[in-house]
């Protein structure tokens, strides 16, 4: 059983009866899931994952005044909650402290992406780590009838603002043309197999980046970049089977004819969603001809390696 059920179980059958009897003037204002990090967060956790950090648990969140009236309490209230649910019981690392129990929702989401507000321009969104964002709002909401917390949720699931939807990408060709078409067959005939392999790794991050963002999802932690790539409706489940299929190649052309392949995937969705005319199979020449979209001149001035 995934984390993410028994954690909604538990909620159910031990969290919110508790919220009904011990707190029930604020049961209207508590919400209630699991999100942030944590393989069993995203649904893929598994029984290696057990051994630390994963078990019955779940998040509680309070808006500010909430939290100062009666947040130490419901932490109280949640920590006499059973340790043991379903024959599964809790972990906790030293590392893993601080990821379930009682959140004031503003902190709760400046941990993740250093302001108890969403973005409100182009220098605040390109700041954030596409990790963090995607581990905020990864998981589930199991209870949340004021909706504060969803709210923010969910201004952050609309995604970047095209303009810095836009730069992403522009960036990502760059680096993404960089690394594995230009420079990682170089690297082989001179020997260099040290920068040769970090070519053909950083091809993939990046590929896998430019996926999520054609896809308008963030992108994970890199331990599950690759898995989640595979569920995703736009070139996901082409980009999972060629890169395993070039990640476990033992012959260098076959990895840039792998390389070449995926690039050339990429340029055709480029047409459909008509982000590049550019007639190159060269994704570099692709970069500037889809920054040069973006309306807002400060960013479209921008070195287009950036972003």
């Amino acid at each position: 059983m995934k984390g993410l059920e028994i954690s909604e179980r538990f909620f159910k059958e031990h969290g919110l009866p508790m919220i009904h009897e011990k707190l029930g003037n604020y049961k209207d204002r508590i919400a209630a899931g699991l999100v942030g990090d944590g393989s069993e967060c995203y649904g893929f956790d598994d029984e290696i994952s057990r051994d630390h950090d994963w078990g019955p648990s779940f998040c509680l969140w309070l808006n500010k005044n909430d939290y100062a009236e009666i947040g130490q309490l419901l932490q109280a209230e949640y920590n006499k909650l059973p340790q043991t649910f379903e024959g599964f019981q809790r972990k906790i690392s030293a590392w893993g402290e601080g990821r379930i129990g009682v959140f004031e929702t503003g902190e709760f989401y400046k941990k993740f992406i250093g302001t108890e507000r969403v973005p409100e321009n182009a220098d605040e969104w390109l700041s954030l780590p596409e990790s963090y964002l995607a581990a905020c709002t990864n998981g589930r909401v199991f209870y949340d009838p004021l909706g504060e917390f969803t709210q923010f949720r969910n201004r952050l699931l609309e995604f970047y603002p095209e303009d810095v939807r836009l730069k992403k990408i522009a960036a990502r060709c760059m680096s993404i043309a960089q690394a594995g078409q230009y420079n990682f067959m170089r690297c082989v005939k001179r020997r260099e197999h040290v920068a040769a392999q970090y070519a053909e790794t950083k091809f993939y991050a990046d590929t896998i980046s430019l996926v999520f963002l054609l896809n308008k999802k963030y992108t994970p932690f890199f331990k599950w970049m690759h898995r989640a790539v595979k569920d995703l409706p736009i070139l996901g489940g082409a980009a999972y089977k060629t890169i395993l299929e070039s990640v476990l190649a033992h012959d260098y052309n076959k990895k840039y004819r792998l390389i070449e392949e995926i690039c050339a995937s990429i340029i055709t969705e480029f047409k459909k969603q008509g982000l590049s005319e550019a007639g190159s199979s060269f994704l570099l020449d692709h970069g500037p001809v889809i920054q040069a979209k973006i309306k807002d001149p400060k960013l479209r001035e921008m070195n287009v390696w950036m972003g």
